[in-house]
């Protein structure tokens, strides 16, 4: 009896004594703060479109290749201008005072004067299919003199001259203007290519990294729902060790994933920053924009991403349109205007020559004037007109320098020279050749043989650049099909790992699992997502590799560099 009683006793003290619980309250985890990002301000939305127009306007190599580009094409108007028409005139005054001592000199006070005013008004050019040149000029003079010779004083000459000079052989059809001309056409075709490439570059580069910008933001997401997620997590588990379902060892699993975590949602932030601030430095080349202040958030995601195309199209596509295959070509041509003027100088020159040439010349009649030359004679015809009056016959007329025989055509002013000029009856016309033969010629013989080396070169560093063009569209084609089975694959496995941590979380539950498979799971489902985050970017951007292998982000962006 006594021994039951004791038992009885024991159990009721037992039962009433107050027994601390094993399992003490534990302190929660501090909640995720995401500290704001230094030096940002405030935010705004923002489309690739928009992007891309700042990208273009502020980047200033673009800037640079424009100006470039815009010099070429004012080159083709320089090396034109050779073949504009020339327009001017010569004017000259002329006095001249000349001592004269013979009686043939025409002064009778031992000196002559004479002036001259003189208009020569001109046209001239090129013809630049055949290389010839031309000059048609029109001559007019005044022209005033004491010499007691002259019967027209002042006199007027005109004249209209007309030459021709047009090779035969060198120079006929290919010369250094021509060439001049050619090669400043295949510099502006080597600017244009220039600059494609250099927009196709940036584009690209934006492009790629405003997919980077909208990973940094979905992978931070990704980051920030792994941390709620481990919170929940623990919360849960918190709850359960109150209860003495779990031990405490079981909440330490919970926070040290928690912290874990946390720190990968501040390295995704550094990473979010990084990616903004590459983009801005495309976008803008002012270290104190505003655009520096302000979080980039991207309007669209990373779901741009074609089927890969067949790879011999791609390469074909590829080959007629890389700028830098233009460029190869260009220089190519280039070279060939080289060989080709090298050769046109080693040929003799042969070149015919006309001219033609109309004349006319008026003066104002001067009274008739004693003849130096019959001077001596007066006399002696007197003498002889006194003897024929006695006998009756007519005198002798007198001997004089008379301009009674000067023509009337000739006698006015400067109209009646122009009238005269008018009829063509005063022409003269004149044709020849002129023949130059270089004896060896080195020079051009050598340039030639340059121009043939240089070919050879720029043909094989062609070869070179197709040879780089294929590597790199091979390399592309298989990147972005790589890419899509990447990304089939990484929504699959986050698919899985959804699955795996419902179930395991389901086996928590019903306590046939344990906290560190839940983790584990937790672990896994955060790094498939961050897999399908990072797949969804490699496969834009990898599209993006693809349309700048094949030069067509231009057309996909629908850019338009303007024609010239």
């Amino acid at each position: 009896m006594k021994r039951g009683w004791a038992v009885t006793m024991f159990a009721a003290v037992v039962a009433n004594a107050q027994v601390p619980s094993p399992f003490p309250s534990l302190p929660a985890v501090k909640p995720l703060e995401v500290p704001a990002r230094i030096g940002i301000l405030t935010s705004a939305n923002i489309s690739l479109d928009q992007v891309i127009q700042s990208v273009l306007a502020n980047n200033r190599d673009i800037a640079v290749q424009r100006l470039a580009r815009d010099e070429s094409y004012l080159n083709i108007r320089a090396a034109k201008g050779y073949f504009d028409p020339v327009v001017g005139a010569g004017l000259q005054r002329m006095r001249s005072v000349t001592p004269i001592t013979s009686i043939l000199g025409g002064a009778a006070d031992g000196k002559l004067t004479q002036e001259e005013y003189v208009a020569d008004p001109y046209i001239s050019g090129v013809f630049e299919p055949t290389g010839g040149t031309w000059k048609l000029d029109f001559s007019s003079a005044r022209q005033s003199t004491d010499s007691t010779f002259m019967t027209l004083n002042p006199q007027f000459p005109t004249s209209i001259n007309l030459n021709l000079t047009q090779p035969l052989w060198r120079g006929l059809l290919f010369d250094q203007n021509r060439h001049r001309l050619a090669a400043a056409r295949k510099n502006a075709q080597m600017s244009d290519a220039q600059l494609r490439q250099r927009l196709i570059d940036t584009v690209s580069q934006a492009v790629q990294d405003y997919d980077e910008l909208i990973y940094a933001y979905l992978n931070l997401n990704v980051q920030v729902e792994a941390v709620r997620l481990a919170e929940r997590q623990d919360a849960s588990n918190r709850r359960q060790a109150e209860q003495g379902l779990l031990a405490p060892v079981d909440v330490v699993q919970t926070q040290t994933q928690i912290a874990t975590f946390q720190q990968n949602v501040f390295l995704a932030q550094q990473a979010l920053t990084s990616a903004e601030n590459a983009l801005k430095a495309l976008m803008t080349t002012d270290k104190d924009d505003l655009i520096w202040a302000t979080a980039l958030v991207p309007e669209e995601t990373a779901e741009r991403g074609e089927a890969a195309p067949k790879l011999e199209e791609a390469i074909s596509a590829a080959l007629n349109a890389r700028p830098e295959l233009a460029e190869a070509g260009l220089s190519i041509d280039a070279n060939q205007l080289d060989a080709r003027l090298a050769r046109e100088q080693a040929k003799p020159q042969v070149d015919v020559t006309a001219a033609l040439s109309l004349s006319g010349i008026s003066g104002h009649l001067l009274p008739p004037q004693p003849n130096p030359f019959t001077g001596p004679f007066v006399a002696f015809a007197n003498q002889l007109n006194q003897l024929s009056a006695l006998n009756g016959l007519a005198p002798l007329p007198p001997i004089n320098f008379s301009s009674g025989q000067i023509p009337p055509i000739f006698v006015g002013g400067y109209s009646q020279s122009l009238s005269a000029l008018s009829t063509g009856n005063f022409s003269s016309a004149t044709v020849g050749v002129n023949i130059a033969i270089p004896i060896r010629n080195r020079t051009a013989l050598a340039n030639e043989a340059i121009a043939s080396v240089e070919g050879k070169r720029l043909i094989a560093q062609r070869q070179a650049v197709e040879l780089a063009v294929v590597q790199d569209v091979r390399n592309a084609v298989q990147a972005l099909a790589s890419a899509h089975a990447r990304l089939d694959a990484a929504i699959s496995a986050r698919e899985y790992a959804e699955e795996q941590y419902a179930s395991e979380q389901r086996q928590f539950q019903a306590g046939t699992s344990t906290v560190f498979l839940v983790l584990q799971r937790q672990t896994d489902l955060i790094a498939a997502r961050t897999r399908e985050v990072r797949a969804r970017a490699d496969r834009a951007e990898a599209q993006a590799n693809l349309d700048r292998a094949t030069a067509a982000t231009l057309d996909k962006q629908n850019i338009h560099i303007g024609e010239r």
